[in-house]
């Protein structure tokens, strides 16, 4: 093949290739989807988030999240977050509604989800983050890794930050039904078959240490699932007496097997709707 040929074929791989992505205006919206293949920051102009004060039987999660989110919207230093534990209890709906919180008083605070399955382009995102005059909090929900996945490498620039550090203007925000991010028994495997079993997991289960705070999410009782369910109503001018809430809310809980601040919500919609109110 000629030369010429060859320069021509490489021309035209060249205009097919996507150029660098662009920053959007930071100022034009509060929140961001980072989708990757073309790089994109796409503005989100309404989130679906529920007010901080409805998130019932968290106190503690709640408080220490609000304050180190605080102090980083301050420019002050703040910690990387992993929210952990039982599903359905806010762990999720806490970063956004801490954010929406903070938002109204520090315009210049914004969010970014991130999909577990782009993580390999994180660098590339935090390219575009480094330098913005706003602070971001880079939000990856329902964070896992199996034993064979290697994206958890790809989340150390978040949390080390490489040669170039951490930006001062962005934290990682990740929740995860895993303490340690990948299954017990894969752990447990892993020691129990490898030649130096302390190495064998390490680098894996070491990932979930570099998030200066680990917040813990626990099954609610009874009467935190009534408390949540209450304080809906209350807060969108259902009126019910509390019996028959108590009543429909435990029957609700009883055909789903379970009972969380998801199924919570799960059955304020329906009483929602039956009664004709609209909840967003």
């Amino acid at each position: 093949m000629s030369d010429a040929a060859l320069e021509r074929i490489a021309a035209a791989l060249e205009r097919l290739r996507p150029g660098p992505a662009v920053a959007p205006d930071f100022s034009a919206a509060n929140a961001f989807v980072w989708q990757a293949d073309p790089d994109r920051l796409v503005p989100v102009d309404r989130v679906s988030r529920v007010d901080v004060d409805l998130l019932v039987g968290i106190d503690r999660s709640r408080d220490t999240l609000l304050e180190n989110t605080r102090r980083f919207a301050e420019g002050l230093p703040a910690n990387n977050a992993l929210l952990w534990g039982a599903r359905g209890m806010g762990k999720s709906s806490l970063v956004k509604a801490v954010h929406g919180k903070l938002n109204a008083s520090h315009p210049q605070l914004k969010i970014i989800e991130i999909q577990r399955e782009d993580l390999p382009s994180i660098s590339r995102c935090l390219h575009l983050l480094r330098g913005a005059d706003a602070q971001f909090i880079l939000f990856c929900d329902d964070l896992s890794f199996s034993h064979d996945d290697a994206h958890y490498k790809s989340l150390k620039a978040v949390l080390d930050g490489g040669i170039e550090g951490r930006p001062d203007n962005v934290v990682l925000y990740a929740t995860s039904n895993r303490r340690h991010l990948m299954p017990r028994e894969m752990i447990e495997n892993e020691r129990a078959t490898a030649i130096t079993p302390g190495e064998a997991v390490e680098e894996k289960v070491s990932l979930s240490d570099r998030f200066g705070l680990w917040l813990g999410f626990h099954a609610c009782d009874q009467d935190q699932f009534l408390t949540m369910i209450r304080g809906y109503c209350d807060s969108y001018g259902i009126a019910i007496d509390d019996a028959t809430l108590r009543a429909e809310a435990i029957e609700w809980q009883a055909t789903r097997g379970s009972r969380s601040g998801r199924v919570a919500w799960q059955y304020f919609t329906d009483l929602a709707g039956r009664r004709g109110v609209a909840i967003h």
